[in-house]
């Protein structure tokens, strides 16, 4: 059984707000994405790609003839499948989108999908939006950020963080949903036991709050409404200055 909250806010300097998710128990899926592009084309691109991925999921839930356009990747389950797949058709539809107007043109967002059949859970991702589980004392980030900083740690094993913390290129993506007819699309998967809090945010979160933080706002508020509340104020008092979003997903082992 999964219980879930979530919380959006355009924070303090933006005007508008770039970020949108999805939160369906019923189809087990969770999503966020954090939009880009100017003329509030980042809104259009973040909404294109929770519908287009809430649209596959739901055709999909029962169908096993479904159709594979993006073939099949034989390590993951049906439903890692599935949530690949719906990832590639965002990235299709707001693609096409992008190319067809001028208002529209370069706009992208990123995304990051949850979905829980049963106690299995398929993660995916692409760009900086994370996923982190927390169970008891323990934090953990399920993705790996598409993001310049990202690339350096990985092939720097002595850069720490803090040595970029101020690098001019330290926030730049490698790879967004729309920014291309192609995207890498990264999808992992893990058994749940009971008693898991997922969590979903934006860099406006993750951005200003440290795993530790996370982890103990989480522990600290065991209702998922309150947690999803208590992050998103404690990433604006923390200085966030970008659109904030966190989607708290508790999950609870059948009987």
């Amino acid at each position: 059984m999964t219980r879930a909250f979530g919380v959006s806010d355009a924070g303090r300097v933006r005007k508008s707000n770039e970020d949108k998710f999805v939160s369906e128990p019923a189809l087990g899926l969770f999503a966020v994405a954090d939009g880009m592009g100017g003329h509030k084309a980042g809104e259009v691109a973040a909404q294109l790609a929770i519908d287009a991925i809430t649209g596959f999921i739901g055709r999909s839930e029962k169908d096993y003839d479904v159709t594979w356009p993006y073939g099949i990747d034989d390590t993951l389950s049906f439903d890692g499948n599935r949530l690949r797949t719906a990832i590639f058709l965002a990235n299709r539809k707001v693609f096409r989108v992008a190319e067809s107007s001028d208002d529209y043109g370069g706009m992208g967002t990123t995304i990051v999908g949850l979905l829980i059949t049963g106690a299995n859970a398929s993660i995916g991702c692409v760009g900086d939006s994370r996923v982190y589980l927390q169970s008891g004392d323990r934090i953990e980030q399920l993705t790996i950020d598409d993001s310049w900083a990202s690339t350096v740690l990985t092939h720097d094993p002595t850069m720490r963080p803090q040595d970029i913390a101020q690098h001019p290129m330290r926030n730049v993506l490698t790879n967004v949903l729309g920014g291309r007819a192609n995207v890498e699309v990264r999808v992992t998967e893990r058994l749940l036991t009971g008693g898991e809090t997922l969590l979903l945010c934006s860099d406006g979160v993750h951005g200003v709050l440290d795993p530790d933080m996370l982890r103990d706002l989480l522990k600290k508020n065991p209702d998922e409404h309150q947690a999803a509340q208590g992050i998103v104020d404690a990433a604006l008092d923390q200085g966030s200055r970008d659109n904030v979003t966190a989607l708290v997903v508790r999950y609870e082992a059948s009987r």
